[in-house]
């Protein structure tokens, strides 16, 4: 859980999108297709952070159990219901993925607290998720780019703003998250069909120019 004050730096600010909105789905997708496209060579590794011991703080673990339910072909999920990442394993967590992926492009999703007009929004940016940081906890910092939630109001008490926060909300942004990147696995595959078929095409006149080369 992370608080939603003064983490992203002033030169890339975060595309954000409100649950209700009726493209959300597919606007989050494409934010994430872009982000993750040139480095879709790399192990993409996405970490779900939170608990299901809080209705605030399980929006992470909802996405991740979402997420392996699909069962994605481009991306490896940590974090669910039954294996939560959360405060007291993160750092055991993170040491397993470095040493199970060869250098993992990670995505960092977890919940936030925010403004009241804020809540309901999903932010989608560069850089990493600052979780523990809502309630005064120093932990890592997870993600080459990451996937936030404002599930609720910050700025005081904000453990009991998280027991009382509705399940409802949290889980429509589980919802909308899971489907979102589940439409990007279905995109980055696309893609990666799309330029197996062009080297494909493209390999008999490579040949041809190299043979003619070769005569000369």
């Amino acid at each position: 859980m992370i608080l939603n004050r003064n983490i992203f730096p002033k030169k890339a600010p975060p595309s954000r999108f409100h649950m209700d909105e009726p493209h959300a789905r597919h606007s989050i997708s494409e934010q994430l297709a872009e982000l993750l496209s040139p480095f879709s060579h790399r192990e993409l590794v996405i970490v779900c952070i939170g608990t299901d011991r809080s209705t605030g703080d399980s929006l992470g673990p909802l996405i991740g159990t979402k997420l392996a339910e699909k069962r994605l072909s481009n991306f490896t999920v940590y974090g669910t219901l039954e294996y939560p990442v959360h405060a007291v394993n993160l750092e055991e967590k993170l040491a397993e993925i470095d040493q199970n992926h060869r250098h993992p492009y990670i995505i960092g999703i977890d919940a936030c607290l925010g403004r009241l007009t804020s809540v309901g929004h999903i932010t989608v940016a560069k850089g990493p998720v600052k979780p523990g940081a809502a309630v005064n906890k120093k932990l890592p910092e997870v993600g080459n780019i990451h996937i936030t939630g404002i599930v609720n109001v910050g700025g005081m008490m904000e453990y009991f703003v998280l027991q009382n926060t509705r399940l409802h909300t949290v889980m429509k942004m589980a919802n909308l998250v899971a489907s979102s990147l589940h439409l990007t696995d279905h995109t980055l595959s696309e893609r990666t069909e799309q330029k197996s078929s062009l080297l494909q095409t493209l390999k008999p006149s490579i040949f041809l120019r190299e043979r003619k080369e070769t005569h000369l």
